[in-house]
């Protein structure tokens, strides 16, 4: 469950945006001044920030500065203001969104929820080491080993297994595998993809003919590991 902190010198949009965003499943908590927002940011750790720009002991420039120098969160600003200088300060500050208010609730969830999911998809970029059962993938110097033995792969084998591991039970067709292993409109044969991987698996799997790692989704491709 994602936690939001809402910061918000008025009471019936802080009340408003909490009933909207826990109806959500998020987990919120709230401020109504810049000293309390930075004590929750501390304490309640938040994985997101909605800050209203004009509070009553500070500015939210200030307070988004401050945050973004203690750690790394995503950041939307909400103000009543519309000057297109508001909005470039507060995104080079480190706010990653920017909503004038009056604002539809539907769209702020939308945003909410898009910065949410860029977060989770950079976290998961940022994972240098993937693995699955016996088999570990180091991204960073593009090795892989199985059960602390290393294994040599081809460039193209390897590509192959990184693109599949880093997506674990995405099913891949062999189309999309084509254009991104090989790198462009692969017009040859799809059988490649199926030479590729039945190769790969000799390499990766203790039985090829019952793989563990890349599993083989009939009538549409393949896809990696999970149930």
């Amino acid at each position: 469950m994602y936690k939001i902190l809402l910061v918000d010198d008025e009471r019936s949009i802080l009340d408003l945006l909490e009933m909207i965003l826990k109806r959500e499943q998020f987990q919120v908590a709230t401020a109504s001044d810049g000293k309390s927002a930075m004590a929750l940011f501390d304490s309640f750790n938040p994985d997101l920030v909605l800050l209203d720009l004009m509070l009553p002991d500070t500015n939210g420039h200030d307070l988004c500065r401050e945050m973004a120098n203690k750690r790394r969160v995503p950041i939307i600003m909400l103000t009543a203001k519309n000057d297109i200088i508001d909005k470039v300060l507060g995104l080079e500050l480190g706010a990653d969104d920017y909503i004038t208010k009056p604002f539809d609730t539907r769209e702020l969830v939308a945003r909410i929820k898009a910065v949410l999911r860029r977060l989770k998809k950079n976290e998961a970029d940022d994972r240098k080491i993937l693995s699955h059962l016996d088999l570990v993938v180091d991204l960073e110097n593009r090795t892989v080993t199985k059960g602390g033995k290393p294994i040599e792969l081809t460039l193209k084998k390897y590509e192959l297994l990184e693109v599949l591991i880093k997506n674990p039970r995405k099913v891949f067709g062999r189309e999309e595998l084509l254009q991104q292993v090989w790198g462009y409109d692969f017009m040859g044969d799809t059988r490649a993809v199926d030479i590729c991987v039945t190769r790969l698996r000799k390499k990766i799997e203790d039985d090829s003919s019952n793989p563990k790692h890349i599993l083989t989704v009939y009538g549409f491709g393949y896809r990696f590991g999970g149930a």
